[in-house]
């Protein structure tokens, strides 16, 4: 499982013109999926993104209950290190990545968070206002 953990000002997500999910003074969160993740793996980065000391004062979205949005993004597992076009190859199928990224906001809501989230499957238009701008690449 691969996040990139972005301190935000404000984030949303709109799909087909209707906004499916907004934060502000929080962390977006965009969520790989591979092969070999299971709900152990979600749970473990949920605990990691939640506890994860980079907000202002070096707190965590824990400390200061800030909300989080959980955008599922497949090619953070594109590899091209070959050519010009990537492979996703490395990336979960749908039927494998769908239920993980679930499972990942479901276990931050129970550690305590608000959750928003895109929608999976869906072409989505992603806007944020970084702050500071801290952005944090996590692999498990």
């Amino acid at each position: 499982m691969r996040a990139v953990v972005q301190t935000v000002a404000r984030a949303s997500v709109t799909v087909d013109g209707e906004r499916v999910g907004a934060i502000s003074d929080g962390l977006l969160v965009l969520l790989g999926i591979t092969h070999t993740d299971t709900a152990g793996t979600a749970a473990t980065m949920a605990r990691k993104v939640y506890e994860l000391r980079i907000l202002d004062d070096e707190r965590s979205a824990a400390e200061t209950n800030a909300p989080v949005l959980v955008v599922s993004q497949f090619t953070l597992y594109g590899d091209a290190r070959k050519g010009r076009r990537p492979s996703w190859t490395a990336a979960a199928p749908a039927p494998v990545a769908e239920p993980l990224v679930t499972a990942f906001a479901e276990a931050l809501r129970e550690r305590g968070a608000t959750v928003e989230t895109g929608r999976f499957r869906a072409h989505m238009l992603v806007e944020s206002v970084n702050v500071g701008p801290r952005t944090v690449l996590l692999d498990l």
